[in-house]
């Protein structure tokens, strides 16, 4: 696979003698670790159903690392092959990133929600050469299901499945194998180590065209993001960082995979949500610090386990994904005695703006922050001249953590020569720089800090033999920040209900989370002269209406 960064060389000169970019990979980080103090612990795992967590150390963790790496290159991966992992919370998300790269491949997440739809796309695109599976989670059969569209994917070489028994177990060929034993691991590494502007992770992201893109980020993209992003938040070494969000999404990628070894910390990873453990987990673990989508804030904030647990080891929880209500902050502050901090950021940047820990409580509540050293944001209008402070534009963003590119697709940069990105988001900006995200320009539902592809799901909708038009639109919810209400009009004498709206979708292998959850049949859609849909003012009815249920 060739990946063609887009980040210009002045931009990288710039970035790299002002120290922005470290020049570091996260291997770096970790032989620091293992040289400072290998018998700490540096994960731990809490996987559903199961009573006690397994942990590594950093010396198991170099090992495995070692083991995985190792394998990979017996097989002939090497640099600028991709590795899909389509896996949860565990242990070997953080050992196979680091494996690859080791050797130099790159790292491809996908959401554990994802299904032959999605999945047959991205993996054809991506050119994935090997991929990881769990053998089960939540009671899916991951195996079974790539058995069935790996005819679609011709790149799909080998396939391993955690938990497996047969000749494509990981733990058998990866982890069992001591493969240091049969091969100069250091001369295999120093051979195949990658430069810090090398692309090291490959992450779709939902847009508005019906195809997810592919971010590119570079080992400088990813370190430099979380270097200021720990200043800015006040984290270190002593640190206990919980992670529920999926690793698979860069919130968990960055700061629950990588930031843990940079910090030279621990991580503790949960593969479920489940709010009444997670307050036990942080008494026993003495969590420190958690990153999560807003209704995380919530559950948490809600549990009666919490009054159970000694929750004072928890100092700060940062939400990202949807504002945060104002109640809310104020709950959590009284019943978990947190700090709350206020995060906006896109896969294509990482966290851009947070509240700072010193700011006052309505800048976590009214705000959505301020850039972290190496970024910048700005509000233009419609000519792309910044506006003053209060009115609301386009925001755009630039700086050291931005993505280097979308895999071959270059035309959908939406980068100018000045590093400026359009976001797609609506927001204003105060007199302090602190921004408030007031909407979106491009045509995304945000469910509990999830993208939803919106034209995809549409575009389903339309294949219904019973539907004629058909849009998807945001139905404000308290606890997710939005959900999908689906508005169609039928063809003569059809009808249809939301039961059959579901089954029709969830046959078409679409992801449980971007079905709509509710259907709305209307006798014709609101246009506008030249024939488009007026979705302001389906988005005007979407306010008063709630989910339906099968």
């Amino acid at each position: 696979m060739r990946f063609d960064i887009q980040i210009p060389q002045d931009r990288i000169d710039a970035f790299t003698k002002s120290g922005l970019w470290p020049n570091r990979l996260i291997t770096e980080y970790l032989d620091d670790d293992l040289a400072v103090e290998p018998d700490r612990l540096a994960m731990a795992v809490y996987r559903d159903g199961e009573g006690q967590p397994t942990g590594l150390s950093y010396a198991e963790l170099g090992q495995a690392v070692r083991r995985i790496a190792l394998g990979l290159t017996a097989l002939g991966i090497g640099p600028g092959d991709v590795v899909a992992a389509q896996l949860p919370n565990w242990w070997q998300f953080t050992a196979l990133h680091l494996a690859c790269v080791r050797i130099g491949a790159v790292l491809n997440p996908l959401m554990p929600i994802f299904r032959q739809r999605e999945l047959s796309y991205m993996l054809s695109f991506g050119e994935a050469k090997a991929m990881v599976v769990p053998k089960s989670y939540r009671g899916f059969d991951y195996p079974g299901m790539i058995a069935e569209l790996r005819g679609e994917v011709p790149s799909l070489e080998h396939l391993f499945v955690i938990g497996g028994t047969g000749e494509d177990s990981f733990d058998a060929y990866f982890v069992d194998r001591a493969w240091e034993e049969e091969m100069d691991g250091a001369a295999v590494f120093a051979e195949r180590k990658p430069g810090p502007n090398d692309v090291c992770l490959l992450m779709y992201t939902s847009g508005t065209t019906g195809e997810p893109k592919g971010v590119m980020h570079t080992h400088n993209t990813l370190i430099g993001n979380i270097v200021k992003y720990v200043e800015r938040v006040g984290l270190g070494r002593q640190d206990v960082v919980l992670m529920a969000s999926p690793l698979a999404h860069l919130t968990g990628f960055l700061y629950g995979l990588m930031m843990p070894i940079m910090l030279g910390g621990r991580a503790v990873l949960m593969d479920v949500w489940d709010p009444d453990r997670a307050a036990r987990i942080v008494d026993v673990e003495g969590v420190s610090f958690t990153m999560a989508s807003t209704p995380f804030l919530s559950d948490l904030s809600a549990s009666p386990a919490v009054d159970e647990c000694d929750m004072s080891s928890l100092h700060t929880f940062l939400t990202a994904g949807a504002p945060i209500p104002g109640v809310l902050v104020q709950r959590a502050s009284e019943r978990l005695g947190v700090l709350v901090i206020s995060c906006w950021g896109m896969t294509e940047n990482g966290g851009v703006t947070t509240t700072k820990r010193d700011d006052p409580p309505d800048k976590a509540i009214e705000t959505d922050g301020t850039p972290i050293d190496g970024m910048e944001v700005r509000v233009v209008g419609g000519d792309g001249a910044p506006l003053p402070a209060g009115e609301e534009g386009r925001l755009e963003a630039r700086g050291m953590a931005s993505f280097a590119g979308y895999l071959k697709k270059p035309e959908l940069y939406g980068t100018d020569d000045e590093g400026w990105l359009k976001t797609g988001d609506l927001a204003r900006i105060d007199a302090d720089g602190y921004i408030r995200i007031t909407g979106r320009s491009k045509d995304v539902i945000i469910r509990g800090g999830e993208n939803v592809p919106v034209v995809e799901v549409e575009d389903l909708l339309y294949r219904h033999p019973a539907i004629q038009d058909a849009a998807i639109v945001a139905m404000p919810d308290e606890r997710l920040g939005e959900r999908g209400c689906a508005f169609v009009t039928l063809k003569d004498g059809e009808a249809l209900g939301f039961a059959d709206m579901v089954a029709f979708l969830e046959d078409q292998k679409l992801a449980k989370t971007y079905l709509p959850e509710r259907l709305e049949v209307i006798h014709e859609m609101p246009r506008t002269p030249s024939g488009k849909i007026q979705k302001f003012k389906l988005r005007e009815i979407a306010k008063k209406l709630s989910p339906m249920t099968k």
